[in-house]
């Protein structure tokens, strides 16, 4: 429904002004490019490289206590056996949970840091659209399937966010 409103705007804009000046940016891309993105990607990174060695570690031990049951297992009675295969269950579903903690809690954190940079970005992409006289610019994931003539101002965008 949404692309449905945004191609009968498009249609709309398109035959009642023929030289309508359309431009689409990839915001995605601007935020990679840019040094402050660049930045929070090294933080965010970092982060996840931390919780990542958690989780290996946790892994590690959890991989030991399936390897010393094997082993054990058969001269184990079945209730010892069973004892530790639950336990081994219980450890595994915790670092489950503790995974995905950890990506929420990065999520969060992305969020959190890409917020100021998408605010400023919105502003370098309205005095880009301004300074080039696009009638209408839009994000690449929304931009219509086909639109005849339409610039890419992702790169002024970058250029200009980097000047500032």
């Amino acid at each position: 429904m949404k692309y449905f409103g945004v191609l009968v705007l498009l249609l709309g804009l398109t035959f009642s002004a023929q030289a309508a000046k359309i431009a689409k940016v990839d915001v995605q891309k601007v935020l990679l490019t840019v040094e402050e993105g660049k930045s929070v990607r090294k933080t965010l990174k970092k982060k996840f490289d931390e919780k990542q060695k958690i989780i290996k570690a946790e892994e590690e031990k959890i991989r030991k206590m399936q390897q010393a049951l094997q082993k054990q297992s058969l001269i184990m009675k079945d209730k010892e056996r069973l004892k530790k295969e639950k336990d081994i269950q219980q450890k595994i579903m915790a670092l489950q949970q503790k995974t995905m903690g950890f990506q929420q809690e990065i999520q969060n954190q992305e969020n959190e840091l890409k917020k100021p940079i998408l605010e400023k970005v919105r502003k370098v992409i309205e005095k880009v659209s301004k300074s080039g006289g696009y009638d209408m610019v839009f994000e690449v994931s929304t931009s219509p399937i086909y639109v005849k003539e339409v610039s890419d101002i992702t790169d002024k965008v970058v250029k200009a966010y980097n000047a500032k």
